[in-house]
């Protein structure tokens, strides 16, 4: 049975790759989306798919019902895009100015209705239900997927998955992280106020760039020096801007900051060391501040039991593949929300391919993965979903 409809997958690439190049041709930015949700939803419903729209502002929620009971897995693509300019030279290329799918967004799209059309087909043979959450928003805080939860999404859901493409792995490989295996994301813009003045006279001001460099510096030893160093955490400024003139004391800079972690305790840390920072630094200079600080997205934890059957799933249905291990990352992903309410995991899919310069990293301006990626994360989710909806009534496979 899983082998047709891993068939079936392979017989949708070419309409992947071609629902995958309108995506890219046409991104639409997080919060701004209108014409992807109305093509995902047009897509479902031609189906046959039970669909409910504008979910959490812009997303798309569909529903297969399967002939028997069981559980209820939801499968997860995000679909928005970003503020860069695409700098490929290919067909598709994105014909908005300064918006591409730099992350592989278009490809997730593409994957999950693919995967919904071949489970539709098969819905007389699934012990349970599969809730396709079409995700708006997945860049930009406070993010689509805590909208969604908060419009209903999860209700009734036993179990969630999801996958993304990286340009990072081969294609043909895989990586699943057993527990953290994203990191939170915090941000903060500062502004500090001094005096300004003659770069002669330096006694006559409060200068807002060594105050600035001052509060950098003592930021790194947060890290260094109150962290357990066996727990990862990262504070980078990311930009530092002040003055004009070589000879004028700034009476202002402004610094903005992100800070990873995974540790529930050690992000709370930090939040109030950072703070505190800020504050007897500015003091001691005699400077004052204006300080905005935001809580994103929280660290991405993989169930133990969830993470094992999505590798024992893909490994002993998919032939010619790798599972590979590597550390977890310190990027972050509002999928996270997610498996804060119900058990899940998230995956990794290679989409590496240097011969046709599938090769740069995400969020770069030439980024692009090799198209048939979208057939090994189809395969993915779909032998997850026989795992969950069809194996595990056979032959009652270990759940929750």
């Amino acid at each position: 049975m899983l082998t047709a409809w891993h068939k079936e997958i392979e017989e949708m690439y070419e309409q992947m790759v071609a629902w995958r190049r309108h995506l890219h041709e046409n991104p639409e930015l997080s919060y701004e989306e209108v014409e992807t949700p109305k093509m995902i939803a047009q897509i479902l419903e031609g189906y046959g798919i039970s669909v409910r729209t504008k979910v959490g502002g812009r997303g798309v929620v569909g529903k297969i019902e399967g002939a028997k009971p069981g559980p209820t897995i939801a499968l997860r693509a995000d679909f928005d895009a970003l503020p860069i300019q695409d700098e490929k030279d290919v067909s598709y290329k994105s014909k908005v100015d300064g918006v591409m799918h730099a992350c592989g967004h278009d490809g997730h799209t593409a994957t999950l209705l693919a995967v919904a059309k071949v489970l539709n087909q098969h819905k007389d043979e699934l012990a349970g239900n599969v809730i396709l959450l079409h995700q708006h928003a997945e860049e930009s805080s406070p993010g689509g997927a805590s909208e969604m939860i908060a419009d209903g999404c999860l209700d009734g859901v036993d179990y969630v998955f999801g996958t993304h493409l990286m340009s990072g792995l081969p294609v043909g490989t895989y990586n699943c992280t057993k527990g953290y295996a994203m990191a939170s994301i915090d941000a903060f813009e500062l502004k500090i106020q001094g005096k300004g003045g003659h770069g002669a006279m330096p006694h006559e001001t409060i200068d807002a760039v060594v105050v600035g460099a001052q509060v950098i510096n003592q930021l790194q030893s947060i890290i260094s020096r109150r962290i357990d160093p066996i727990k990862p955490a990262v504070i980078t400024v990311g930009s530092f801007h002040a003055g004009n003139a070589s000879n004028v004391i700034a009476d202002t800079a402004q610094l903005s900051a992100t800070i990873r972690t995974f540790d529930k305790d050690v992000r709370q840390s930090i939040e109030h060391d950072i703070k505190q920072v800020i504050k007897h630094v500015c003091a001691s200079y005699g400077a004052t501040y204006e300080l905005k600080y935001e809580n994103g997205f929280p660290s991405l934890y993989n169930h133990e039991l969830e993470t094992d059957n999505v590798i024992q799933s893909i490994t002993s249905t998919i032939e010619g593949i790798q599972f590979v291990d590597s550390p977890p990352s310190m990027a972050s992903e509002d999928f996270a929300y997610y498996v804060q309410k119900v058990p899940g995991a998230f995956f990794f899919t290679g989409g590496r391919n240097e011969a046709i310069g599938a090769s740069y990293p995400h969020h770069h301006p030439k980024f692009d993965f090799d198209e048939r990626a979208m057939i090994y994360a189809g395969k993915g989710l779909l032998s997850v979903a026989y795992k969950y909806l069809v194996e595990t009534v056979k032959d009652s496979v270990e759940i929750h």
